[in-house]
């Protein structure tokens, strides 16, 4: 599956590909999840429609129906990529992601609107919008 992603998931990468650039192991180890999470997107092949260990939908969004991909244990580090699969097919686009073990349970209080919003914005930025 053909992959793209927001902005926001953009900088949030950059950054943290800068951190394990400049030798930090725990980003590192987190940059290795986020790659790892990103090959799992790219070897669907279609839109899921049930929940899997590693793909469950998000219970907490509101307009769009969006996915976090998880990775199995790792002591300190919970990558959650958030993802959205529009409905005319792929790319599958990531929203947003976070080290979940940093934020507890936090992190998905604000899941929802947070995805509406990265998701109109993305729409906006791709002419994927119905503004005309």
């Amino acid at each position: 599956m053909q992959i793209d992603w927001s902005r926001n998931f953009d900088g949030w990468l950059d950054q943290l590909e800068d951190q394990a650039a400049q030798g930090d192991s725990k980003a590192q180890e987190q940059l290795d999840l986020v790659y790892a999470e990103l090959e799992y997107l790219q070897d669907l092949k279609e839109a899921p429609t049930v929940d899997t260990a590693t793909l469950k939908r998000v219970r907490q969004a509101r307009t769009y129906e969006v996915w976090r991909l998880s990775h199995p244990f790792r002591e300190g580090i919970a990558i959650r990529l958030i993802v959205w699969f529009p409905p005319d097919d792929p790319p599958v686009i990531v929203l947003f992601a976070n080290d979940k073990a940093q934020m507890g349970d936090v992190f998905y209080n604000s899941v929802g609107s947070r995805a509406d919003q990265v998701i109109s914005a993305y729409l906006r930025e791709t002419d994927g919008g119905d503004d005309d």
